[in-house]
């Protein structure tokens, strides 16, 4: 889906969990799909080059991040880390390697949710954290990148 002659080209990437949005908890996550997100991020913002990537396994999401910085071309990551996002040094670890931008991101307030979820090993890597606006919170982290 990446268009090489956009100006700005964001990698929206997505953790373990998040393949199942729509069917896994909807009154936290909400009813729309993973691929419902993806489509309603291209078509709020034409003027972007997108590539999507969703993985369970926390390897391939560290090889998209290595594999993105040494291409090239990327405005930035709009990541939802899902619950690596609570414990995945490894993760916070290629974040803070690459040179790329990553704006953290979650559907879900999730301070006003376990104690477990209030903290981020990744945030202190990232450009931003959004969450707690749905979808929106997606739409809010393409916008920051886009304002860089």
């Amino acid at each position: 889906m990446r268009d090489a002659s956009s100006d700005v080209s964001i990698l929206v990437m997505n953790g373990p969990n998040l393949s199942r949005l729509g069917k896994r908890e909807p009154t936290i996550y909400g009813s729309q799909t993973l691929e419902d997100i993806n489509s309603e991020l291209a078509e709020r913002f034409p003027m972007v080059a997108f590539e999507f990537f969703q993985s369970e396994f926390e390897g391939a999401l560290l090889q998209k991040l290595f594999d993105i910085e040494d291409k090239g071309g990327f405005t930035g990551v709009v990541l939802n880390a899902g619950a690596f996002t609570h414990y995945s040094i490894a993760l916070r670890d290629a974040i803070s390697a690459i040179t790329t931008p990553v704006i953290e991101v979650h559907l879900s307030n999730v301070h006003s949710r376990e104690e477990f979820r209030h903290k981020s090993v990744i945030s202190a890597v990232c450009k931003g954290v959004i969450c707690g606006f749905g979808v929106k919170s997606y739409h809010l982290g393409v916008q920051a990148l886009m304002e860089r």
